[in-house]
């Protein structure tokens, strides 16, 4: 599989070089994330390759809370760094067996435990680092299995799991407004 790196500015780099192609050739490739990379390094590089913004309806609306958020500074202190990882869910005994494949985005806490990103508003993430995870594979049965293995990601995996995780920010607010 073809590799392109992301660098903390946004850019995508391809065998050390600024990726020159279309930015379309990079969505199926692994991707690797430059150290330092943070959530601002992923908008910075949808901003940058404006196609990817056909990717998402709601992307936009993340990108002006990106704009209008500070340069810097942009952390929340429950958080250690931001991991994107995979799992796949084997489900079924007793009962009819089935396996569910999913991305996750989510933050990791000082004692290693995985804190979802819902309740956090987008402004306090965004200088966090983000860091790939590794697939865990979760056997539900008599007793729940969890085995991780590394692996890896393309870019569309990274675009679309941030993004969805995202799209489920605000909806506490939005719950709230309704009483």
């Amino acid at each position: 599989m073809d590799q392109v790196t992301l660098k903390g500015d946004g850019a995508l780099a391809e065998g050390g070089k600024t990726a020159e192609a279309d930015p379309l050739m990079y969505l199926g490739c692994q991707v690797v994330l430059e150290d330092g990379c943070t959530l601002r390094s992923v908008f910075r590089m949808l901003e940058r390759y404006t196609v990817y913004q056909k990717l998402n309806a709601f992307l936009s609306s993340y990108l002006e809370q990106c704009r209008k958020s500070p340069e810097s500074g942009c952390v929340y202190d429950g958080f250690r760094f931001l991991e994107f990882a995979k799992n796949v869910e084997m489900i079924g005994f007793p009962g009819k067996p089935r396996v569910e494949i999913y991305n996750s985005f989510y933050g990791v806490a000082d004692g290693g435990e995985a804190v979802m990103l819902r309740s956090v508003p987008l402004e306090n993430l965004l200088d966090m680092p983000v860091k790939l995870g590794r697939l865990k594979h979760i056997v539900f049965g008599d007793r729940v299995d969890v085995l991780a293995f590394d692996t890896v990601f393309n870019l569309f995996e990274l675009i679309d799991g941030i993004l969805w995780e995202l799209g489920f920010q605000g909806t506490l607010m939005a719950c709230e407004l309704r009483r």
